[in-house]
Formats: structure tokens, sequence, C-alpha cells
């Protein structure tokens, strides 16, 4: 089982993934349920686990984000290119509340996987064109599908671009004090569904 690299988030971490090549070319496991252990969380007494798998293909300079989820993981691997990757953490209770995380997912030099926990905000510059497939524990409704600015300063995420391409969507994603005011409550490390929102007024 490949050892977890921890990225200052809690819960979330990066897969080591190892691939055998010989003259063909090579081959590589990119997912088993077993490498995510305890954080699969639990549905109605059993073992969750992936039920969809996507595949988004990014043109060079386009960002991705950010995004986040209050039930549902994402596993990621990134088939092709390189993204720089930026991570926050807005669940309330959880070890690493308000922290961010900067990474960079690279096909060719070193391949990994990087799994995430509901509650913490998520996305990708493609420094090249990047084909990511990435697989999910809830199916797609739109219903679990919410932004935060990807430039918001309390953020503070270091991308390595100014003017990216943004979907409309994404240019319209509420800054980071908008986002908090239903901010999502860590569940602990047994748990990997979160708790409903807490209400968080600024006074």
């Amino acid at each position: 089982m490949p050892n977890r690299v921890d990225v200052g988030i809690e819960g979330a971490f990066l897969v080591p993934l190892t691939p055998h090549a010989d003259e063909r070319g090579f081959l590589v496991e990119v997912f088993r349920h077993e490498w995510l252990g305890e954080v699969a969380g639990m549905v109605a007494g059993m073992v969750a686990g992936m039920v969809q798998a996507n595949l988004s293909r990014s043109r060079a300079g386009v960002l991705r984000g950010l995004h986040f989820h209050l039930r549902q993981s994402d596993y990621w691997c990134v088939l092709a290119g390189r993204a720089f990757v930026g991570l926050f953490d807005l669940r309330a209770g959880s070890p690493t509340e308000g922290r961010k995380a900067e990474l960079s997912l690279d096909a060719e030099a070193e391949r990994t996987a990087l799994y995430l926990p509901p509650g913490v905000a998520h996305g990708f510059y493609a420094e090249t064109e990047v084909l990511l497939q990435y697989l999910v524990d809830t199916y797609y409704t739109g219903e679990d599908e919410l932004g935060l600015a990807w430039d918001d300063p309390g953020v503070g995420i270091a991308w390595p671009v100014s003017e990216p391409i943004l979907a409309e969507r994404d240019r319209h994603n509420p800054g980071l004090r908008e986002a908090m005011v239903d901010q999502p409550r860590y569940p602990g490390p047994e748990h990997g569904r979160l708790q409903e929102p807490t209400r968080r007024v600024d006074t």
C-alpha cells in the first residue's frame, strides 16, 4: 500500500503511484479503495466508495476553481500535463482551519494522486494542457457544487498567473467572507462526512 504524503491540510493527502515500465511502455495502478481506508467515510453503516469517474481537459492558461463540497470527496489523478493546485481549509474546528496549501501535480515528473475531503476548497491552474481524471463518492446532481473566489486575498493562494482563463461560474464565485456565512464543520478524523454548516455571522 502506498504511503500517504501529507500536504498540510487535515485529511487531504497525496498517494504516490508506481509505474511498472518495460520496452512497451508502462502500467500503473491509480486507485484502490483500501488506499483511502478510514477516510472513505460511512454511509448507512457501510463503507462508502467512489461511485463516479470524470475526465476533464484544460488547455494551458485555464484556472478551475476554487470549488468545494459539503458531502463529496474527490480523488484526483493528472494523466497528462502539469497543474498548480491550490487548497484552502474552510472547515470550522479542523486542525488546519483557515490554512492554505499549494502543490504541483506533474504527470511526467512524479505520478501521484490527490485525495480531497469535503469542506476543502480546491482548484488548479493548467501550466500546460492538462488531462485530469477525478473520482467522486457521490453522484453528480449539481446540488453540492459551491465556490470561492480564486483570488480572494483572505485565502492568499500564490497562483502563478494574474489573468487566467476562467469559466463564467468561477468569475462570480463569492469571496471568503460570504462563503463562510454557512461555514462547513469538521466532523473529526474518524468520520468522512461533514456535519451541517454552522451559521457564522461576523459582527
